[in-house]
């Protein structure tokens, strides 16, 4: 018989996610918490609970047909979190269309496409540290805005094919919906917006197709008529908002954990660890997704103790499942780039993996490194403890990352 208890009741800014999160394991790998408008669900904290239920083809992300409370007309439409559960993208397909729009979408995302990237993220990275040496010494500069921010959504644009002048407003949509600060009248407002412009977006790249990823999506379904418009624009648009939120958090949280940890750091430049070993400590213990919405169990699942009955909503607690202590110790809160296992599910696992984890190290692996060489005693401009988290229980960020530049090298040489 499962245990009552009282569940965690979430906090939807995010104020303090890993303390949150402890709560919750406390009450076990799998736990029951309250969302807005007293919606119950489960959040998975364990490692291999994350790793079953990732893995399992009996959880759907595809609330329209498998969120039972949904379908049966009892889900407030002013849930602020509905649109999580009715996206209609690749993420939230399911079954056989889930593996096809899949498929599409992994031909841009091949090894040898993500490595032809590389010349163009040395070129945009070396850009924004040009622009950050036009500073003078000693300024305050916001990393995230002008470094990390600008890096990922070029990148993601490139690979998408959006051009100018799109580019300075189609992201609102995907900062809107892990804003869950804001009312659902604002992010259904947004979230419209974008995807209007994107459909927009479609309609003139169907008329001048190029080597992009809507170009792609276009052919298909001139081919075969099997997608439809409302697919590809919604799966452009997914890409699009995590693309840029979950690199950006890669790439800042990485850069503050160093900044705060300067004993690693110069391990790194010593050569007794790797930058590497940064990017996948980082991952580990600063999610860049911290909790997200949603999955749906098809039929009832068993997870360790606890059974998940068919159309409960589901959420992945990635904060929570790369510090658990069941396997990575006492310490698994710490950040240890030296620490031998560093397992993490923070890109995903199995069929909903994200598509674009090569390409997020990737982007990561350059831009770290090459900042702490051009700025190499960087420091941050106001103490950890003062930095904002983002407004949103569903990412891992800050607000900004405020930094006081040191000399460029090339100038302190």
């Amino acid at each position: 018989m499962q245990k009552e208890t009282p569940p965690v009741v979430i906090d939807t800014s995010g104020a303090d996610i890993h303390a949150e999160n402890a709560q919750i394991r406390e009450r076990g790998p799998v736990a029951q918490v309250e969302l807005p408008n007293g919606v119950r669900a489960w959040s998975i904290t364990g490692y291999e609970a994350g790793k079953q239920a990732l893995s399992d083809q009996r959880m759907s992300k595809d609330g329209r047909q498998h969120w039972t409370a949904f379908v049966d007309g009892k889900v407030d439409p002013g849930f602020p979190l509905i649109d999580w559960a009715l996206m209609d993208n690749m993420n939230t397909t399911y079954g056989r269309a889930h593996s096809e729009m899949r498929g599409l979408v992994a031909r841009r995302f091949t090894p040898r496409r993500i490595e032809a990237m590389r010349p163009t993220i040395d070129e945009v990275v070396a850009g924004l540290l040009a622009g950050l040496s036009r500073s003078q010494t000693g300024s305050v500069v916001d990393l995230k805005a002008r470094y990390a921010y600008p890096l990922a959504a070029h990148v993601i644009f490139d690979v998408i094919g959006i051009a100018d002048p799109a580019r300075g407003t189609i992201l609102g949509d995907g900062e809107a919906q892990v804003d869950t600060t804001m009312t659902s009248e604002e992010i259904a407002a947004s979230v419209d917006q974008g995807l209007r412009e994107m459909a927009a977006l479609v309609e003139a790249r169907r008329r001048n197709p190029a080597d992009d990823l809507m170009s792609d999506l276009i052919a298909a379904q001139e081919r075969d008529g099997s997608l439809r418009d409302a697919e590809i624009i919604g799966t452009l648009s997914f890409l699009l908002g995590t693309g840029t939120e979950t690199v950006t958090n890669l790439v800042i949280n990485s850069i503050l954990a160093l900044l705060t940890h300067p004993d690693q750091l110069k391990l790194i430049r010593s050569g007794k660890a790797s930058w590497q070993d940064a990017i996948e400590e980082t991952l580990r213990v600063e999610a860049p997704v911290a909790h997200l919405p949603f999955r749906f169990p098809t039929e009832d699942v068993q997870l360790g103790e606890v059974t998940l009955r068919a159309g409960d909503p589901v959420l992945m607690n990635f904060a929570a499942i790369g510090r658990d202590p069941a396997i990575h110790g006492a310490s698994a809160g710490s950040f240890d780039i030296t620490r031998p296992r560093k397992d993490h599910l923070s890109f995903g696992h199995g069929g909903y993996s994200c598509i674009g984890k090569a390409l997020g190290r990737l982007e990561a692996e350059i831009a770290v490194p090459a900042l702490f060489a051009r700025f190499p005693d960087l420091a941050l401009a106001v103490p950890a403890s003062e930095l904002k988290p983002q407004s949103t229980f569903i990412m891992n960020g800050r607000d900004e990352l405020p930094v006081l530049l040191s000399a460029p090298a090339a100038e302190s040489a």
